[in-house]
Order: structure tokens, then sequence, then C-alpha cells
């Protein structure tokens, strides 16, 4: 599951939900908020969609496009389209504006593990509310091979496909963490200190500031954040101090 928490009011979208359906527009903890997922990439990322536009909030639709291999996203009512791997209006009077989603972490974890950190979380209706069935696998290893459309130049620091946890400091320096090797090392260590981050694991690998201030973070496969952060530090276990 991807597991979100906004004012302390926890909720998991299930992946093979979220590999159907792409984008979910909701309601948590008193805020709005647009959730694309995108297969592509393995990247759930949640925005706040609310005081956007003249105080109005944006509705985020899927497009259609791709932006090396990244799904593009839209505003229903201004027709703006937007970066959805960064949050920035593009086109439209949104782009004009300079407008940038605000995001919020979005954790990947087991549905076991997100319940027993967040014992009153909501979940998405079993049948999404339409009365529906999904696949437990719906893509059926359709990126097994790798990136099935352009994604521009590879990053050879990692393989395309490695999942990483991605965060942008408050400085603006984008990082990456491995997950396999992030997870394996705090399992050990219980916390590491890296670039003025820290990262610890507890409903998922979270990563804050030094005075213990959540940073937005997600998961995505490597090309897709190198794309779009090519400037990325990379973590690595020997770093650990």
């Amino acid at each position: 599951v991807f597991g979100v928490v906004v004012n302390g009011k926890a909720l998991a979208l299930p992946r093979h939900q979220m590999e159907v359906h792409e984008m979910v527009n909701l309601t948590l903890g008193g805020r709005h908020l647009g959730i694309p997922y995108c297969t592509l990439c393995g990247s759930a990322q949640a925005y706040f969609t609310d005081g956007v536009w003249a105080g109005e909030r944006v509705v985020l639709r899927t497009s259609g496009l791709l932006s090396r291999s990244n799904k593009v996203m839209y505003d229903l009512a201004t027709s703006s389209m937007f970066n959805t791997f960064t949050g920035e209006a593009v086109t439209g009077p949104l782009g004009e504006a300079g407008v940038v989603l605000e995001q919020v972490s979005v954790v990947t974890t087991t549905w076991g593990d997100w319940k027993v950190a967040h014992p009153g979380t909501q979940i998405l209706a079993e049948d999404g509310g339409i009365g529906r069935t999904y696949l437990a696998d719906p893509l059926q290893g359709r990126d097994d091979q790798g990136p099935i459309f352009p994604v521009g130049n590879i990053d050879p620091r990692l393989p395309v496909q490695e999942k990483v946890v991605g965060v942008v400091s408050e400085g603006g320096r984008p990082v990456a963490f491995p997950v396999v090797a992030i997870r394996e090392t705090l399992v050990v260590k219980g916390e590491i200190r890296f670039d003025d981050l820290v990262v610890r694991l507890a409903d998922g690998v979270r990563v804050f500031d030094r005075d213990g201030v959540e940073l937005p973070s997600h998961e995505a496969f490597w090309f897709a954040w190198s794309q779009f952060h090519p400037s990325t530090l990379v973590w690595a276990p020997a770093q650990i101090r």
C-alpha cells in the first residue's frame, strides 16, 4: 500500500487499485489532496490541492501524455498542465502564475505494517466505491524488462529501475536513498544522518531535517528520480556517519 498521513489522519491506498486508476482526489485531515501514481516511474505522490488558484481547489486528472516516461497531469478547471514529478504547473493560467503544488510524504509499505502503525487508518474501498473488482497484479509484469518508453539520458550510478526514496532538502538539494540498502541499514542502526538529513524507519522510510521536521518524500524508480533531479546526491551504506 501507499500510506499518507495528514493532520494525524492516516490513509492507505492499495497499489493494485492505484495501478488501475492512477489518480485519486480526496479529503484527508481537513485538506484536499490529489494523489497521482505513475506506474511507469513506480512513483506515488501526494499534493495539497486546496487554495491553489484564487483560493480555489484544483482537481487533478491524468492527461494521457508522458514526459520522460512520467505521466503528465492537468487541472480540470483551468486545463493547466503539470509536471507530475515536481508538482510544477507548466502551461495555462497556473503555469503563468508559477504555481508549484506542495507535497506531503507517501510511504510504500505493507498493509500489515501500516495497520500496526496506524490502527485507525482509512483505506480505499475494496470495490473502489464503484462496485468493481481489481486484479492482484493488473500490470502483469509489464515493466519487468525495463522502461517501455524513452526516459532520456541514463544516470549510471544505479540500475534504471532500482527503487529509491527521494527527498529535496530545505536548501533545495535532492537526495536519493536506495530502498533496499536504506531499510537494511535502518533495521540495524535505527537512524541515519546524511547531508543534513535524518532518516528513520517508522511506518515506512521517512526523512527529517536536523530539527526533526519531516520533509516530503516518496519512492520512485531511479531513472525517474534522476531525470527530474539530475543533480541528486545518492546515499550509500559506506557513507554512514
